[in-house]
This record gives C-alpha cells, structure tokens and sequence, in this order.
C-alpha cells in the first residue's frame, strides 16, 4: 500500500545532521507541505515517528482482544455482526499503520517482535479487562471517543503517509463510537440490571480513558518535539479537556454519572473541571504491571504463533504467483 518504490536508508541516531537541511526540513512542515518517504528528514523526526505509528498499530492490534471476548456473547445476531465488523476494522486499522511505518525503514517483522517482547509499548488502555456486556458499549463510546478525538488531527500530520493512513481510520472509529454510544442509549432503557451494568462500565472505564492521551503535559518528554514538527497538533492536555468537553454532554443524555466528584463546570472559561487521573496506575500498566498486561502479551503471541501457517501459505501463494507470470512472459517472448 505504501511501501513501493522506496528508499529505506535510514539515517541512525547521533549523525551529524547538515544544519541547512534541518532549515529546510523546519521550512518545509512551517509551509504545512507534507514529508514524504523518499524525502529527506531528521533521525530524531523519523525515531519519533517509529515510535507513534508503530504503538499505534499494537494498539489496534491488542484493542481486537477484548472486544473479541464477547463476539461470541453478544446477545443478538445484530449485535454479533455489529462487534464482528468493529474487531475486522481493527485489524485493518493495524495494517494501514504497520504499511505506513514500514515506509520509514523498519519491517513489519521488527515492529511486531518489539511488541512481543515487550520494548514496544500500546496504549494502556487495553490492559483493563472487559466484564460485562454494557463494557463493550462503554468501549465504543469512551475508548474510540477518546481515540477520535487524539485521532483527527493526525489526518493533518506532517508525515504523509500517517496522515493518509488516518483519513479512513478516523471515518470508522467515528462508526465504532457510535455504535457503543447506542448500544449504551439502548441499555439505558431497559431494566434496572441493564442500567447498572452501564453505570459500572462507565465507573470503571472513565479514569483509564481520560489516562489515553497520556501523561500531562508538564511530564510528556515527546510533545514538544512532536508539536515543532507537527506529528501533532495539541497537547496531551488540550486533547484530553476537549474530550471531557464533549463527553459529559453525552452522559448527561445517557442519564449516567461520571466517576469524578470534582468535575464541574466552569463558567469564566467555558470548560469543564475535572480531577486528577491516577498516574501511578497509568505509568504501572505502561511498564507492564497492569490489570490485563500478562494476558494480553500471551494471547497476542499465541494468535501470531497459531496464524504462522496462514502467513507461510499467503506468501508461497503469492511467490508461485509471480514465478507464474514470470514464466508467461518468458513464453511470451
């Protein structure tokens, strides 16, 4: 998809970089002109860059996990199907983002062993455990509400490929939290029970959704980096109280309470006030200590080692193929 025609020669870190081609690299993002594969860029920018696209591609790739725990009990076919197409979705989310790293030098193969090893981090999000039916709704209207809302300034990244690679993901995640958000509105009318599961769902997952953005700004090493370049648009922070903005209108309607006491809204600024995330639980579950961490690892290489036949026959495919047409236009000639 995006890795064709390219040169991967990488520039390694500690380099010395010409200065007047860091001018011009600077100049270039200043004019919003997008960078390129084949361009020239700075080691930093394309190790950062690594970095974001890659944990985002694990992300998507660990986030199939809980939800596909309740494919099969999802109480109705519509709900099935609706799940089914969500966690395909997500698949092919990680595949866009795998190609688009993959045009900066690393391989596939690299990216996903750092994954299995654990250097590799994905967001923390997804090492919280999905206990109810109402968690599947409250995943599709916290989780994917708070991915599009970091998302959609990515379709205006720097680098082109990323940029090109999030259009069509931030259209289906904008389906994903949809669909939680009814799935929640329809519990809601239902019974007693029903609404209860929500409101636990909501307990449970509101904190570790808030804690997606990342750390606050005062401790994100990469954010001004990422802002000079204009990998990103906003800050952690800003990202996060645009999220609480717009989401507790949304609970509101649902009918549910948010689990901050603290949270109120402030009239001399127009925003809502919000509490502390727990950044102990935060920075325990990036550094492999969380709730789910252990399991998710597992069951990820167990799903990469048990599909090893599908890869192994979808490439001699594809190589008897080419030997295929290689010979017809031999025979051709």
């Amino acid at each position: 998809m995006y890795t064709q025609s390219l040169n991967t020669a990488v520039q390694r870190d500690g380099a010395e970089e010409d200065p007047q081609k860091l001018a011009a690299f600077q100049a270039k993002i200043d004019r919003e002109e997008k960078i390129e594969p084949n361009d020239w860029m700075p080691a930093a920018y394309r190790k950062t860059l690594i970095r974001q696209i890659s944990q985002h591609a694990h992300s998507e790739i660990v986030g199939m996990l809980p939800e596909g725990n309740w494919i099969t009990r999802a109480p109705s076919l519509k709900r099935k199907a609706a799940l089914l197409a969500k966690v395909q979705d997500e698949g092919g989310h990680g595949l866009y983002l795998y190609s688009a790293a993959e045009t900066l030098g690393i391989s596939r193969e690299e990216m996903v062993e750092q994954l299995h090893t654990g250097k590799a981090k994905y967001s923390s999000i997804f090492n919280y455990p999905t206990l109810n039916w109402a968690d599947v709704g409250a995943v599709g209207w916290l989780v994917d509400g708070a991915a599009i809302m970091n998302q959609i300034p990515l379709c205006r990244c720097s680098y082109g490929p990323y940029a090109r690679a999030m259009i069509r993901i931030c259209k289906e995640e904008s389906f994903h939290q949809r669909q939680g958000y009814e799935l929640l509105l329809t519990m809601m009318k239902g019974s007693e029970d029903q609404r209860q599961m929500v409101q636990d769902a909501v307990n449970r997952l509101w904190w570790p959704a808030l804690m997606m953005f990342g750390p606050s700004d005062k401790d994100s090493v990469n954010t001004a980096d990422s802002m000079r370049w204009k990998i990103k648009r906003f800050t952690n922070d800003e990202l996060r109280q645009k999220f609480v903005d717009a989401t507790v209108p949304q609970a509101e309607v649902l009918g549910i309470t948010l689990p901050d006491p603290d949270l109120r809204f402030d009239e001399e600024s127009g925003h809502y006030v919000y509490g502390e995330p727990n950044w102990e639980e935060f920075y325990n579950s990036i550094k492999g200590n969380g709730i789910c961490n252990k399991q998710r690892l597992k069951d990820r290489v167990k799903a990469h080692t048990d599909g090893a036949w599908v890869r192994e026959a979808a490439l001699a495919y594809a190589r008897k193929e080419r030997e295929r047409r290689e010979a017809g236009k031999q025979a051709a000639e």
